[in-house]
């Protein structure tokens, strides 16, 4: 008799690193609804674990944030569908759910990578971030997220700060649309309608600034601010960017 295989066997460990938008602008709006955007974004050494074995099935540890599904419409399931391609994940969250930072994204990008799946349309059709966190590093990213033109790396450090509730991304557009596009004085459209969405996020905002001295940035379309620099205390995360 043949002995059993190892129970390492066919298990791989996949890292999803968290996205930081830098700067956001929206350029325009599809007929299909669709926000065109030109955004810089970067990776983080902030990152999920998936934990990919031969089988079926979807476990989630560790979530914070807004609730994460583990039906067929996690970005987990998503991309396995997209890549045609079946696994059991085990996925444990350290980027919070509904914060601006990409996790679903990241998830998604990293069974992608996994599957050896690189069509950029196709992942940004599973969301914004997607064909950014396939990529990673630094890039330009442009059209609906498809377009993403890496830029050099350059080695940076962010204070982030995630309020203990998360941001509904098709809410802050909506939002932005009813308040008939505006443009933030910062470096994110966004600000406006997410804090118009979540009124409480200015309170966070002030909080960041008060303890570092200088200006926050929304991420995304929140509910993270972030400022360059280490500032550590406080529930406050110090995160630095990271190489694809």
């Amino acid at each position: 008799m043949d002995p059993a295989p190892p129970a390492t066997a066919g298990v791989e460990v996949l890292r999803a690193p968290a996205k930081l938008t830098l700067s956001l602008r929206i350029t325009g709006v599809r007929h299909d609804g669709y926000h065109l955007i030109d955004a810089e974004m970067v990776t983080l050494d902030l990152a999920d674990e998936l934990v990919v074995r031969p089988g079926e099935g979807l476990v989630v540890r560790g979530a914070s944030g807004l609730p994460v599904p583990v039906d067929d419409d996690n970005l987990v399931a998503r991309a396995l569908r997209l890549a045609d391609r079946t696994a059991h994940v085990e996925l444990t969250k350290r980027i919070p759910a509904g914060a601006g930072l990409g996790g679903g994204s990241a998830d998604a990008a990293a069974i992608l990578r996994w599957a050896g799946f690189d069509d950029l349309a196709a992942a940004a059709r599973l969301g914004a971030d997607v064909a950014f966190c396939l990529v990673g590093g630094r890039a330009r990213v442009t059209g609906i997220g498809e377009v993403v033109d890496p830029l050099p790396p350059v080695a940076r450090t962010f204070t982030l700060l995630t309020p203990p509730f998360g941001c509904s991304t098709p809410a802050v557009y909506a939002a932005w649309d009813e308040m008939g596009g505006p443009t933030a004085d910062g470096p994110n459209d966004l600000e406006p309608a997410a804090l118009r969405v979540e009124p409480r996020l200015a309170e966070w905002r002030d909080r960041l600034g008060d303890a570092t001295g200088r200006t926050p940035v929304l991420a995304g379309s929140g509910s993270t601010w972030f400022v360059e620099g280490a500032f550590p205390g406080e529930g406050r995360v110090v995160t630095r960017t990271d190489r694809p």
